[in-house]
């Protein structure tokens, strides 16, 4: 059995850290809840460790899922972080959303001290997380996603190796950037039918059986319909994930003016108090402006 790390047990960390402990693995964990990761350790050969360092100097080959591109970074350089106990020819792959080019800089320091780093977002949410369903994209070398790969196949079911250093974090924004987008315009159309009123649940399979049919939308309409708003991911992390596609159109010099209006309906939603609900919440807003309820 291999020697693995992971770290982040939040609503996506924490199933796919207990994926690799039931296929038998040695995982040393870390949290900055280190009661989740004593707690999680009880389900297999896992050890809860004080620090990323010492998770590192555990492991072979260490995941990380994180909120935030200062999160990843500390992680991963800081005193205490991944790189200062990382084993020589070791694979550290980033699963979380950050930002392209502070990722690439991780990689970097981790290249200068001859270990292997890559950004591997995944997408699949609290439900693929479960179900060891995940897709992820992955950026970096490719030979060092290939030796991880078992790994991934634990947690995963689908994989696309997008090139060098960052390209898995570009393919994966654009990912969210439509999502985001697709999220909005629906809220929009809904809220328009119903304020005419179009029953939300006719409406819902007009769409469904037209020109306008998603995937996305099929699945999450029924939460919306009945008021569900538990969170599978959360306006805020959406909100981040908008943010990193704006800078990265920024950086390439191009315009994103529909996604930039999602932005700031997804900030209109955090700032009514709905940032850690799902992101089918916010069509509260528009709903709120328009004086009506799309349910069933």
């Amino acid at each position: 059995m291999a020697q693995l790390g992971f770290l982040g047990l939040g609503i996506m960390g924490y199933p796919m850290a207990r994926h690799l402990l039931k296929a038998g693995h040695d995982v040393a964990l870390w949290t900055h809840s280190k009661a989740k990761a004593v707690e999680l350790a009880r389900e297999g050969k896992g050890v809860a460790c004080a620090s990323p360092r010492e998770v590192a100097e555990k492991a072979d080959y260490i995941f990380y899922c994180v909120g935030d591109p200062e999160m990843s970074r500390s992680v991963a350089l800081g005193p205490d972080g991944i790189l200062a106990g990382a084993r020589p020819g070791s694979v550290t792959a980033d699963c979380s959303t950050i930002s392209p080019s502070i990722s690439k800089q991780i990689s970097a320091a981790f290249t200068a001290k001859g270990a292997e780093f890559l950004d591997a977002p995944c997408t699949g949410s609290k439900s693929g997380a479960e179900g060891g369903t995940l897709t992820f994209m992955i950026g970096g070398s490719q030979t060092a996603f290939e030796r991880a790969k078992p790994y991934f196949e634990i947690m995963g079911k689908r994989f696309y190796y997008c090139g060098a250093a960052g390209q898995g974090l570009q393919a994966k924004l654009t990912q969210n950037l439509v999502l985001g987008n697709l999220m909005q315009a629906f809220a929009e159309g809904m809220v328009l039918a119903k304020k005419n009123g179009i029953s939300p649940k006719l409406m819902l399979e007009i769409l469904d059986n037209s020109a306008a049919k998603s995937a996305f939308i099929t699945a999450k309409a029924p939460a919306i319909l009945s008021r569900n708003f538990a969170t599978t991911f959360s306006t805020k992390w959406l909100h981040k994930d908008i943010g990193l596609a704006l800078e990265s159109a920024q950086e390439s010099g191009i315009p994103l003016p529909i996604t930039a209006v999602t932005h700031q309906m997804l900030q209109a939603a955090i700032a009514n108090g709905w940032g850690d609900d799902d992101i089918c919440s916010t069509i509260k807003t528009l709903e709120g402006w328009a004086q009506v309820e799309v349910k069933e």
